[in-house]
């Protein structure tokens, strides 16, 4: 189920799409899936999904969220799935080369996979 929704949420945003449980990398879309699936995630994208916090990458940020361990791709916004009251994983779109900043439409798409995927677990 996670990887058709990966789909959709990548065509339909044009970001490449992760899906992420507490531990690994489990569905992708719009980036090479050998080069993602079943990959750590990183402490800092733990860290941000204990927080319960969405993150939203900005132009001239300082930092920027890495949320594979051991690779170089940046995080564009990510929130927490929460199900049950529990963190269950994270949706994550990645930024591309060419990445302005995401809007709100983008921000509110990840959130709303979020929290369905959240609900779908619940079930």
């Amino acid at each position: 189920f996670s990887g058709s929704y990966t789909e959709v949420l990548s065509r339909t945003s044009g970001f490449p799409v992760i899906i992420a449980d507490r531990d690994r990398i489990v569905s992708a879309s719009g980036i090479s899936k050998k080069e993602v699936l079943e990959r750590h995630i990183s402490p800092k994208m733990e860290e941000l999904m204990e927080s319960r916090a969405c993150y939203l990458w900005e132009k001239g940020a300082r930092e920027s969220l890495k949320p594979i361990e051991n690779s170089e791709t940046e995080a564009s916004v990510a929130c927490p799935i929460i199900a049950a009251g529990d963190i269950a994983g994270a949706v994550i779109f990645l930024k591309t080369n060419n990445s302005n900043p995401p809007t709100q439409t983008e921000v509110k798409l990840c959130q709303v996979a979020a929290a369905f995927l959240g609900k779908q677990m619940e079930s």
